[in-house]
């Protein structure tokens, strides 16, 4: 932590790292689990990785096919690739594609190799697989080429600004539009229910309810219109949306081959607010954050959600956990610090006194403890009520909390928020509320100092103080059914109020241990590649 950092909160440097050394402590079980598991989604990733896509007349993906009859007929304990290259050797069909047809049908028969045929069928996935991960690493060159070429924004923090009608032919225009009038960051929201799909539907997609569908054809889309804008404002614009749920490692694949910029990326929001099963969220976003961590994707963590079913002054301290522990998830994995958009929000009941001041605290709480990331800080949704003129005050509140304390990206909040679908005009506004806060008092983090031993300054160091005390007790909890102390800890609702067994949840049966001599060419190169 600079020295600047602990002027301005006086926080206690042994504190800090003590913080850490407990969130690795309560993490690295996790990541032990994780390292001795795959998942059916992990497997179809890296057949997607591999260059498979399609689906059948009936949109089911040509990788869950092809994975189901690996499963039917081996299981997955040794991974999926070694014997579909075997087959492939075999000459059961000439490529991966036809492979997944014939196996859709159940007109072809999957082994697990010996001696020679295995190391052989090894050898040639490993092959395949390097061609897609060279595919994410010219994509990740063309964006900073374009990065070099257009600029990026002129300050930060960067405008985040929601796009997504469900028809990805009219968000292409809307996106656009937002990016004209100052948006530097445009997030496709997904389709609601698509977290629990276990299949990503394919292709271009017109109809999607409060969202649009993440496929890659519309990945692809909307990356190529935002590459026009890009050339036309002079500035690059970036383009985000969700690696989360039942398929969440797919995503991230797909949004490495295709040059999304961010992907939102939570360790625990699918447990807590999808009811994802514990181990199968925990191990498809290792893999996903490793995919994230090769192509130079920023990740976006949903610390913002807690607030919304728990008490934003009370539960606060919940965040900075999660906080810590993201971070370690985020860099075990190969990220950096620069790609934690790493989150935080604006939450607190409005009635409750010195509310504001509060939510200074705790954001630059957050700024501090995490100087080099370029956190995103989410705007009121909970006590929105439809007083639009009202909302319209807090969104400006909440832009000054982010202009004082120097956040790296601003999702553009709107006064209409959870009343009704905002019209274009609300974003507008919403727009002119954030350029006006930034434009007047976008220099105030230069000059905020708070008092020494203010309410600023104790109310920071008690939410850190609450957050060691809440990793001590995760740390050194003993679980009778022999989880590890996190997994735990989700179990008893110490996150957001929600209570998640890891012996339950959707996707459970997706959750593999995998057996000595487990191999999958897409992690072991991640992997080696994760230092860069």
């Amino acid at each position: 932590m600079s020295s600047r950092a602990r002027r301005l909160l006086d926080l206690d440097p042994s504190t800090v790292r003590r913080a850490r050394t407990l969130a690795r402590r309560a993490g690295k079980p996790v990541v032990d689990l994780a390292r001795s598991h795959t998942t059916v989604s992990v497997e179809r990733a890296t057949l997607r990785l591999a260059g498979l896509s399609g689906a059948d007349h009936e949109g089911v993906p040509w990788v869950n096919h092809l994975v189901d009859a690996v499963r039917a007929d081996t299981g997955l304990e040794h991974g999926v690739t070694t014997p579909v290259w075997d087959a492939l050797r075999r000459d059961e069909a000439p490529d991966l594609l036809t492979l997944a047809q014939k196996a859709s049908s159940g007109s072809v028969s999957f082994r697990l190799p010996e001696g020679r045929d295995a190391t052989a069928a090894r050898k040639a996935a490993r092959t395949a697989l390097a061609r897609g991960i060279r595919t994410i690493d010219r994509q990740r060159a063309t964006r900073d080429r374009l990065v070099r070429r257009h600029g990026n924004p002129a300050r930060t923090p960067w405008i985040y600004l929601i796009v997504a009608t469900g028809d990805i032919h009219e968000d292409i225009p809307q996106a656009q539009q937002a990016a004209r009038e100052g948006a530097d960051v445009i997030a496709v929201i997904r389709s609601t229910g698509q977290s629990l799909l276990d299949f990503v539907p394919e292709g271009a997609t017109r109809e999607g309810y409060a969202g649009t569908y993440a496929t890659q054809e519309n990945f692809r889309l909307m990356r190529a219109a935002l590459d026009d804008s890009s050339k036309e404002l002079g500035r690059y614009v970036r383009l985000t949306n969700y690696a989360s749920g039942l398929c969440m490692p797919e995503i991230a694949a797909l949004a490495g081959l295709e040059r999304l910029d961010m992907m939102l990326n939570d360790s625990m929001y699918g447990i807590l607010f999808r009811d994802i099963n514990p181990v199968r969220t925990f191990v498809d976003q290792r893999f996903s954050r490793q995919v994230h961590a090769r192509a130079g994707i920023i990740i976006n963590t949903g610390e913002d959600n807690y607030l919304t079913t728990a008490d934003a002054v009370e539960a606060a301290h919940t965040v900075t956990v999660s906080q810590l522990l993201n971070e370690y998830f985020a860099k075990e994995a190969g990220l950096q610090d620069w790609q934690l958009g790493l989150g935080h929000a604006f939450e607190i009941n409005p009635e409750v006194p010195d509310s504001f001041r509060l939510e200074l605290a705790h954001a630059l709480l957050a700024r501090q403890l995490f100087p080099d990331a370029p956190l995103k800080w989410m705007p009121p949704t909970k006590h929105m009520t439809g007083d639009v003129f009202r909302g319209y005050l807090l969104d400006g509140f909440f832009n000054l909390v982010g202009a004082m304390t120097g956040q790296g990206i601003l999702l553009v909040g709107m006064m209409t928020e959870a009343v009704v679908t905002p019209w274009l005009s609300d974003r507008d506004l919403a727009l002119q509320n954030v350029r006006y806060v930034m434009d007047a008092a976008g220099g105030l983090t230069e000059d905020f100092h708070p008092p020494r031993d203010g309410l600023i300054q104790t109310r920071a160091r008690q939410v850190l103080g609450e957050a060691v005390d809440l990793l001590e007790a995760i740390v050194h909890d003993t679980d009778t059914a022999g989880d590890p102390p996190l997994l735990a800890a989700i179990a008893d609702g110490t996150f957001g109020q929600m209570r998640r067994p890891a012996s339950k949840g959707k996707g459970l049966d997706g959750v593999v241990r995998t057996a000595d001599g487990y191999d999958n060419p897409a992690t072991t190169m991640l992997e080696e590649g994760a230092t860069r």
